[in-house]
């Protein structure tokens, strides 16, 4: 079976589903590597409530077995009060059997987030992001100043990774500063999986 690199990603209004989208083109401009789609289902406070075992549309809900046979792994949020949303804490918090067995020691990880606001919290949700991969012992890889449109970003776009600024009513499209950043932060971590692969576990 071909490597892939797992995207796994929440999105409550699409901007992150677009964000892991852009991710998911710069993945494939590698050859020897696919990248995989998957989403995590939103939680509630009501306990009875219980999500269906597959969304109406767009990706699948991720199972472990995604992320423990994936090469490198991708992880989007929206902002939630400067840290990632609840339901992807939710699904990390689930990968305790992947941390006990090293499954994804010496795999390259990122992250990508979108906000309300320029300041709402874009670098310190990224940084949310990296600790449980870091813990998982995976090699974070951000976006290098290689890539000019991190220079010269008016929206999103941090060197913790690939951001965007969706405004108050969540309605403003990813420009084409934010889609060639994210685009090419996929593409450095398709590269980094294929070279890392004689490095994992």
């Amino acid at each position: 079976m071909e490597p892939y690199v797992l995207v796994l990603f929440y999105s409550r209004h699409g901007s992150t589903r677009q964000l892991a989208e852009a991710i998911a083109e710069g993945i494939e401009k590698n050859r020897g590597i696919s990248a995989r789609l998957r989403t995590v289902p939103p939680v509630s406070a009501e306990c009875e409530k219980v999500a269906d075992d597959i969304p109406d549309e767009g990706a699948p809900y991720a199972i472990l077995d995604d992320v423990r046979n994936a090469s490198a792994l991708a992880i989007g949020s929206p902002t939630r009060f400067g840290n990632m949303a609840a339901p992807l804490k939710y699904f990390i918090d689930q990968t305790l059997e992947l941390w006990v067995s090293g499954a994804l020691i010496n795999k390259p990880a990122t992250a990508f987030t979108s906000t309300a606001s320029m300041h709402g919290g874009q670098e310190s949700t990224l940084l949310s992001m990296l600790l449980p991969l870091l813990h998982h012992g995976m090699v974070y890889a951000g976006v290098p100043y290689s890539v000019s449109e991190l220079g010269k970003t008016q929206e999103g776009g941090t060197p913790y990774g690939a951001s965007h600024l969706a405004g108050t009513d969540g309605k403003n499209s990813i420009t084409s500063t934010e889609l060639a950043i994210a685009q090419q932060q996929g593409q450095r971590l398709g590269q980094l999986a294929l070279t890392l692969a004689p490095l994992q576990v």
